[in-house]
């Protein structure tokens, strides 16, 4: 529902066919998790557009929950919708959903939040958005639920603030360095955040696939945290590492750093931190239980715990959901 000071619609939905380019991994049952998020980013990125009229950002990317998987030549639907507004920010609720063309039936794939922050064209500094101000009783559920998000998001990256990744250290770990390419470009001339969230599940797929000695696939993300604009042309660094094992779960800490190539490694930044769990998955694509992996030094034990206490900080603020029972809906 749009205000009167602001008659543009307050949702966005994308239609298209997944593609066989659309996967990463030979033999897999479905799309990656990677190429699915790039799919949400750019669909949330058009509503945040749509209702700033303004150039926007990801600030962040979260409760991310991946169900079930899209095959190739599937019908995909990315539905992104206001959830509710803050100075300069916008709460997108965003859900997949894919059918098979031949039945018609859409049911849901992924469901997530996306943070966006407007941004003034010339200046580059965060800018006002329109308020959107829920009126049916769906709108006022989604806003409660984006608020029940709050807290919880301050918690985690408070506890992530505590954190270090520079000490000594046998976790399995995956590091790819590479330049940012001119395809990569967003509207605003910076890295898009969905090429960006591409490579953290590259990276953190090719490391639990090295550690298992299985096929993985995402599960959940609980957070993907954006600090800084990635330029075409920066050295990039994906760093993934695994925190945490559990019976069938592996638990990976993913950093992405950037910055100029004539200033080497040393003088990269973080640009994005995000924690993603994922699973192994045998030959007929069935879940298989996790080889452990049992932290030694003083930095593996303690993130060890630091990705225990991530999981009970959500248990803690339980969050009301941002979308209610799965969609069945047929083809219009």
């Amino acid at each position: 529902m749009a205000d009167a000071s602001n008659p543009k619609s307050p949702s966005v939905t994308l239609r298209f066919m997944a593609s066989p380019t659309d996967q990463t991994l030979a033999g897999a049952q479905g799309i990656g998790g990677g190429r699915v998020l790039e799919w949400i980013d750019k669909a949330a990125y058009a509503c945040a557009v749509q209702w700033s009229g303004q150039y926007c950002v990801t600030a962040y990317v979260g409760h991310i929950h991946f169900t079930r998987p899209i095959p190739s030549g599937h019908i995909v639907e990315v539905r992104s919708r206001i959830a509710m507004t803050g100075r300069s920010s916008m709460h997108i609720v965003n859900e997949v959903l894919s059918a098979d063309p031949r039945e018609g039936i859409f049911t849901r794939a992924c469901d997530c939040l996306v943070v966006f922050v407007a941004k003034d064209a010339v200046t580059g500094m965060a800018t006002p958005v329109p308020p959107f101000h829920p009126e049916t009783d769906e709108q006022l559920r989604v806003e409660e639920a984006a608020k029940s998000r709050v807290q919880l998001r301050k918690a985690i990256e408070a506890e992530m603030e505590k954190q270090t990744y520079d000490g000594p250290s046998d976790a399995p770990r995956m590091v790819n360095r590479f330049l940012a390419k001119p395809t990569d470009v967003n509207w605003g001339g910076n890295v898009h955040g969905g090429t960006a969230m591409e490579w953290i599940d590259e990276a953190g797929t090719a490391c639990t696939m090295e550690w298992s000695g299985e096929h993985t696939v995402a599960i959940y993300a609980g957070g993907i945290r954006f600090y800084k604009p990635i330029s075409i042309g920066d050295l990039i660094e994906v760093d993934a590492r695994m925190m945490r094992t559990d019976r069938r779960s592996m638990q990976m800490s993913v950093h992405v750093r950037s910055g100029n190539p004539r200033g080497g490694r040393e003088n990269l930044q973080n640009a994005i931190h995000a924690t993603i769990t994922y699973i192994g998955m045998d030959n007929d694509w069935q879940p298989t239980a996790a080889r452990q992996f049992t932290p030694r030094t003083e930095e593996d034990v303690r993130l060890a715990e630091h990705a225990n206490v991530l999981r009970e900080l959500r248990g803690q603020y339980s969050p009301k959901p941002l979308v209610v029972a799965p969609t069945n809906q047929h083809i219009d």
